[in-house]
């Protein structure tokens, strides 16, 4: 069993992460992006304890704050892909109307059920807008502002005031 914590110290007594220890840190974080338990992480990772498994995972977190929000993204992103994938999976899937428990036929012919189509195509554009937000891919609005002369006249005498200065 890999103990994550029996790492080596570099020669300031601190603990010196190697490629090993990073690559599995990032696994756990993957795992828990995915909604595993910490001990199903520290159990699909050979590991001690669920405490491990935290460890791990906060390392990567803090690593991600440190790189400025990008790997926090990509964590999101693949979340997000892992939605668009299962709701694809329902679009493409064919429906037929049940009722009462029986399929419901015309001229012999199954009826199609529209329903869950059309639910996967809403949660496909969700899915779509939550990405383009966290992209910034959206335009931002535009806003029509308006100022009585009055203001204007005020904004202007304390711009020329602040020119002075």
């Amino acid at each position: 069993m890999d103990d994550p914590t029996k790492r080596t110290r570099g020669g300031n007594g601190r603990i010196v992460r190697t490629v090993d220890t990073a690559e599995r840190d990032a696994e756990a974080a993957r795992l828990r992006t995915r909604g595993y338990t910490y001990q199903q992480i520290a159990d699909e990772l050979d590991w001690v304890s669920r405490g491990d498994a935290y460890r791990a995972v906060q390392r990567v977190l803090e690593d991600t704050v440190k790189e400025a929000g990008d790997e926090v993204r990509a964590i999101e992103l693949d979340r997000l892909d892992t939605l668009h994938a299962a709701a694809m999976d329902v679009l493409e899937r064919e429906h037929v109307t049940v009722s009462n428990g029986r399929v419901v036929a015309l001229d012999g012919a199954p009826l199609p059920d529209d329903g869950p189509v059309l639910a996967a195509i809403d949660r496909l554009l969700k899915i779509q807008e939550r990405r383009a937000r966290l992209l910034g891919l959206d335009a931002p609005t535009k806003q029509n502002i308006s100022i009585s002369p009055d203001r204007l006249a005020a904004i202007e005498a304390i711009a020329e005031e602040l020119g002075e200065q």
